[in-house]
């Protein structure tokens, strides 16, 4: 069974997870520091001041006798660089797969944010993997205002409401583009815009679990 090491941001991506790969024979350890999100308004606070403690926890996280770590919060993705942190096992970051499908769709699309503080980060580094691939890509973001902080405070019935709203409504401004529901709480916000307008609103876990099984020879529970 491999054992994989979460880095969250936050308490409520561990359902997120535990249930995209529940149908694997794993063992997922949790680690969550929702630190970083709650200080990033104060004024001292630094891109440094992230990276710092991000490369901090994955290098605990990696003595912690796991086989893989996944980081899922697109804040912390966004400063790791496996060309220069480098570890003895893999360092999945959870925008891996989803940037891999949006690239692979060859049309335009809206990626849809709910935390400002990720907004610039995740779209550099989606342009970057894009470049790599020789793609062009045509990317629009867009910030749904004042919803992070619902999820932040624990009022998880009211962000989805908002949240899927917003997507929905993104879907019904931009048609022939794909919306893309760019951070692991929006996943069932993006599931209930899909519902209610009938057209698919990509995420993060769309392709998370076949993209674990190929890199870490997953097993299926039988």
């Amino acid at each position: 069974m491999k054992r994989i090491g979460c880095f969250h941001a936050h308490y409520s991506n561990i359902e997120h997870i535990e249930k995209a790969l529940s149908s694997y024979k794993v063992e997922l350890v949790h680690f969550v520091d929702p630190g970083l999100d709650r200080m990033k308004r104060d004024e001292d606070f630094s891109a440094a001041t992230v990276e710092q403690k991000v490369m901090d926890t994955l290098d605990w996280i990696a003595k912690s006798h796991v086989d893989a770590i996944l980081i899922t919060c697109t804040l912390f993705t966004a400063v790791f660089d496996p060309e220069i942190h480098r570890y003895n096992v893999p360092v999945i970051c959870i925008d891996d797969p989803l940037f891999e499908d949006i690239c692979g769709r060859g049309e335009a699309v809206v990626v849809a944010f709910t935390n400002p503080g990720t907004v610039e980060g995740s779209m550099n580094q989606l342009l970057s993997y894009a470049r790599k691939q020789g793609k062009q890509l045509q990317a629009e973001p867009v910030l749904l205002e004042n919803t992070f902080e619902l999820i932040m405070s624990g009022r998880k019935s009211e962000y989805l409401a908002a949240v899927s709203a917003g997507l929905s409504q993104l879907v019904k401004e931009h048609p022939g583009k794909c919306v893309i529901a760019a951070q692991l709480s929006m996943v069932p916000a993006a599931a209930l815009a899909s519902e209610q307008t009938g057209v698919r609103v990509g995420n993060q876990l769309d392709s998370l679990a076949a993209h674990l099984e190929d890199l870490l020879e997953l097993v299926r529970q039988s």
